[in-house]
């Protein structure tokens, strides 16, 4: 899953791609450097994990706001815009365009072969996981 914050004044997406990213204006002790005048020097910590994202502020001077709202902590949803004092950023969560085409899950059952090889104790399991389609893979509706 591919997690973004897009700068509401445009400008590049800044992709998360750590499971805990920190969030300041310190560009030595966080993740995510801010270049903002109100921006603590350490302001909050995001997590990552399948379908949003949890946030908490670390007790920053100007605060962070989720959709306009102050918050201590919470979680983020698609399309949410969250502000670090004056940065605001829209929340994108979905797929990786690299992972996947067309809403469909590519090059896993490529990936097939060196997962059976990895069990090779189990031959149950290893016949399963053969017998996987395409058609088996495709996400949720």
């Amino acid at each position: 899953m591919l997690a973004q914050l897009i700068p509401a004044k445009g400008g590049p997406p800044i992709t998360l791609t750590k499971p805990i990213t920190v969030v300041g204006r310190s560009s030595r002790l966080c993740d995510l450097a801010l270049d903002h005048g109100s921006v603590s020097k350490l302001h909050c910590i995001l997590v990552k994990t399948d379908g949003l994202i949890y946030m908490r502020d670390l007790g920053s001077t100007n605060g962070t706001r989720v959709n306009g709202q102050r918050v201590l902590r919470g979680a983020l949803l698609p399309g949410d815009e969250i502000s670090f004092s004056g940065a605001v950023y829209t929340v994108y969560l979905g797929p990786d365009p690299q992972l996947s085409a067309g809403g469909s899950i590519t090059g896993i059952t490529q990936m097939i072969p060196s997962i059976t090889d990895s069990v090779p104790d189990q031959p149950a399991i290893r016949n399963d996981i053969k017998s996987l389609s395409d058609s088996d893979l495709q996400p949720a509706e």
